[in-house]
């Protein structure tokens, strides 16, 4: 590596310059946090750092039709190493979605804090323009946790969340508001403390972006060794196994290799909420290190990993599904088979997938409901599902018998009176009025503060709920939300397709 080039990388990975701020809450009597690092890592200038963002969201993949980006860990180094890398996880943003709030996650680079700090003295600037920061939920999380505070040196000499927000400025077309915390501690039980805290805010209404790079000053080689090691750990979306990732680099000694992660705490508690989240995707969306730049040498490089988190939601038209009364037959079959392996009634089997319709092969959400005489007696369900449907329906049919906290758990004995029925669901649809949802036709799955709860479309016909009261009952009673809580929730809306013993076995 020539003088040049090690120079730009230590300023790029290690320095940042002192700030102040200003900001939308009010300009005139908030505070300015002028840009810290423009000119060093980026662009000061507006129109050549405008340019310079059209240029790179053109060279990436866009991805964001129909997804549900939860959270991003993009890198934080300067735009001439790391822009292509971070810009391709910005672009799996959906650029007219609107936020309630964008947290920014970054590990302190040169203060230990024993949690986290929280900036809560003004707005960011950047030569794009002013980002606001909600200054009221910054001081609500510092004043109801003592491990959140503000110190200015966190904040002042730190540039990792600073040269995230060019990106949200350019990519984004709706206004947001910023939570900039720079995390302190090297514990990775504060960390999920931190996350505990952060976790009701962790829904479909916010984003969350952790700023990290990855292997720090081994060669070319070594760099690509440890980071595809610690990617394929936050791809496992486990933060057990990301703790191991890096144990494991550390034990393989790989010369000049300083650490897996500069950014691990962030990246850790990212990892303590979005494994909490059932089905949540994580796409390794791209990965470089600073030796593929033309302005580095594979000496001694930093590594850039970006990675997109996206929640298990497909959005727009509802796909049209079908099934065959033979193929819900062999469903009905299945769930049976289930219950009666895990209460005894039969030795365990394998069912051979090979013989099984495609239809059934498809991955799916689905229910299973018991009924003993009518009476409800067990019932639990997968919205969605990366596992095939028969695999689905054969899980949650014994779970459905054994583990509803609702009921004592379904005895062998009660098998030949116990009716089961299944309901296999289409995608998820968001809604934005509830207009768009039909009393009798659609599910609704409402999710608010972490909460979250779901009512069958059948439940209409067997309650003659009006179409509120069903929103209510569900908000209540399944959700947790109280009674009106319907009304700033995010809706989602899907169909089934509904059949029981009862109705295909006995059929005539």
């Amino acid at each position: 590596m020539n003088r040049s080039t090690m120079v730009c990388c230590l300023v790029i990975n290690l320095l940042a310059i002192p700030s102040i701020s200003s900001g939308q809450n009010d300009e005139d009597s908030v505070p300015c946090r002028e840009p810290a690092v423009a000119g060093a890592f980026y662009s000061s200038d507006p129109l050549e750092l405008k340019a310079q963002m059209v240029e790179f969201f053109k060279k990436v993949k866009s991805n964001s039709e129909n997804q549900d980006v939860a959270a991003l860990i993009a890198p934080h180094a300067g735009y001439v190493f790391s822009g292509e890398v971070a810009t391709s996880a910005y672009a799996q943003l959906d650029p007219d979605k609107a936020y309630d709030h964008i947290f920014l996650l970054g590990t302190s680079h040169r203060t230990y804090l024993n949690g986290a700090s929280i900036y809560n003295k003004g707005n960011y600037k950047t030569p794009l323009g002013t980002v606001e920061v909600d200054l009221a939920l910054a001081n609500e999380l510092i004043d109801q946790y003592s491990f959140f505070d503000y110190v200015e040196e966190a904040h002042g000499q730190e540039h990792s969340l600073e040269v995230q927000l060019p990106f949200l400025q350019y990519r984004l077309h709706k206004p947001f508001k910023i939570v900039p915390i720079i995390m302190g501690t090297r514990s990775a039980s504060m960390c999920q403390k931190i996350a505990d805290a952060l976790k009701p805010y962790f829904n479909s209404r916010n984003l969350f972006v952790v700023s990290s790079d990855f292997s720090h000053y081994p060669d070319y080689e070594g760099a690509k060794e440890a980071d595809s090691t610690t990617g394929a750990a936050i791809a496992a979306n486990s933060p057990e196994t990301f703790l191991k990732a890096i144990e494991e680099n550390e034990s393989k000694r790989i010369h000049g290799l300083a650490t897996s992660a500069c950014g691990w705490s962030s990246i850790l508690t990212l990892l303590d909420m979005s494994s909490q989240v059932a089905d949540m995707k994580v796409e390794n969306v791209r990965y470089q290190n600073s030796g593929d730049s033309r302005y580095g040498d594979k000496l001694r490089v930093v590594g850039y990993h970006s990675f997109a988190f996206v929640r298990p939601q497909v959005s727009g038209d509802s796909h049209e599904m079908s099934l065959s009364n033979q193929e819900k037959k062999i469903l009905l079959q299945i769930a049976r088979q289930s219950i009666e392996e895990k209460l005894g009634k039969k030795k365990p089997s394998t069912v051979d997938e090979s013989q099984l319709p495609e239809s059934l092969k498809i991955p799916c959400g689905a229910f299973v409901t018991l009924h003993n005489n009518k009476q409800l007696r067990g019932c639990i369900g997968h919205m969605q599902s990366d596992k095939p449907l028969w695999k689905t329906v054969w899980e949650m049919a014994w779970a459905a018998a054994l583990l509803d906290s609702r009921f004592e758990p379904v005895e062998a004995s009660e098998l030949d009176y116990i009716d089961i029925e299944i309901s296999v669901l289409t995608p998820l649809k968001r809604i934005y009025s509830i207009d768009e949802f039909e009393l009798g036709r659609d599910g609704i799955l409402m999710e608010k503060d972490g909460r979250h709860g779901t009512l069958l479309p059948q439940v209409a016909e067997k309650t003659n709920w009006t179409k509120i009261e069903f929103l209510e009952q569900c908000a209540k009673r399944k959700a947790g939300i109280g009674k009106d809580g319907w009304q700033t929730a995010d809706l989602y809306t899907y169909q089934a397709i509904v059949f029981s013993e009862h109705e295909i076995l006995e059929a005539p």
